[in-house]
């Protein structure tokens, strides 16, 4: 009886994973029609962005040249279904856009740019999950309406954070941040900054902080009208964690990358910017380390 049980269970499973993918429900559910890769077994959604005309080099570049936003649906080994896609965005679209895809469960693998010289500047959101079908392709469609919505109601593209100016003579009081970090930082002309480094491999040799593996925060301005801008280097299963403790706490991040190949473990690296009050940045930022950020890089407290 138990070996019969088994084998219809076997079977089951074998079905479930043999199955093709609904590409009815994507289209249904994403309001998007897509196409069909059968040599690939996979069905990709796409759009261009052409609400918005975009140079490069004072050139009108046509949409076909990369401007298109894409989410690739296949089926997964332990889920429903995988989603993978590139999401273009212009400047001001890029941090609503991450904090809609990170709170529906996708996670956000790359942020960077495709040119020079582009006018409004764009930048590429690489997403990533698994899930249901119904669930992935529901994050996919909200995370497009809202940067549809977004624009609509902001025609043209911001060029700035639409913050107060920033004070010309920073004053940053340093013990409150040292306090919070646990460490005493750098301190220069008023500003100071926090390093921690932590260690990885590459090669067979031990890299830490002063070959680059490191999270960093600098802040400037005042203590009340103050802005933070830094690195966190985190593993790939610390990435989503941190992005959304930051994007939750209002911080923009500007970039998502990886400085080096071959390290062990793999180190990505993601970029931020935030306004705000210094203590409540730092807490932000101190909230947001991982449990592997390392400890401290060597305390370099002087004034200059």
């Amino acid at each position: 009886m138990k070996i019969k049980v088994l084998f219809l269970l076997v079977i089951t499973i074998l079905s479930a994973t043999g199955a093709t993918l609904n590409t009815a429900q994507i289209d249904q559910v994403t309001g998007l029609k897509g196409k069909l890769n059968e040599k690939e077994d996979t069905y990709k959604i796409s759009f261009t962005r052409e609400d918005i005309t975009v140079s490069v080099d004072g050139w009108k570049i046509p949409a076909f040249m990369g401007l298109s936003t894409w989410a690739a649906f296949t089926k997964a080994t332990h889920n429903e279904a995988m989603v993978m896609g590139d999401t273009v965005l212009f400047e001001d679209e890029v941090n609503l856009a991450m904090f809609v895809a990170l709170e529906s469960g996708l996670s956000v693998t790359a942020l960077h740019n495709h040119f020079f010289f582009d006018h409004p500047r764009l930048f590429f959101m690489h997403i990533e999950g698994e899930g249901t079908l119904e669930h992935l392709a529901s994050s996919v469609r909200l995370l497009y309406d809202k940067v549809r919505e977004f624009r609509t109601a902001h025609l043209t593209p911001a060029d700035s954070f639409l913050k107060p100016a920033l004070p010309d003579v920073s004053t940053i009081t340093a013990d409150p941040l040292n306090k919070i970090f646990h460490i005493s930082g750098e301190v220069n002309k008023g500003m100071i900054k926090f390093t921690f480094g932590r260690p990885a491999k590459m090669h067979g040799v031990t890299i830490d902080s002063s070959m680059g593996v490191n999270t960093w925060a600098a802040f400037a301005g005042s203590d009340e009208n103050a802005v933070v801008d830094g690195d966190f280097a985190v593993t790939e299963n610390e990435l989503r964690k941190a992005l959304k403790s930051l994007r939750e706490a209002g911080i923009n991040i500007v970039s998502i990358h990886s400085h080096m190949i071959s390290e062990e473990p793999r180190i990505i690296f993601f970029h931020y910017w935030g306004r705000g009050s210094a203590k409540n940045l730092a807490q932000s930022i101190q909230k947001a380390l991982p449990p592997t950020a390392g400890t401290p890089a060597k305390s370099r407290a002087s004034v200059r």
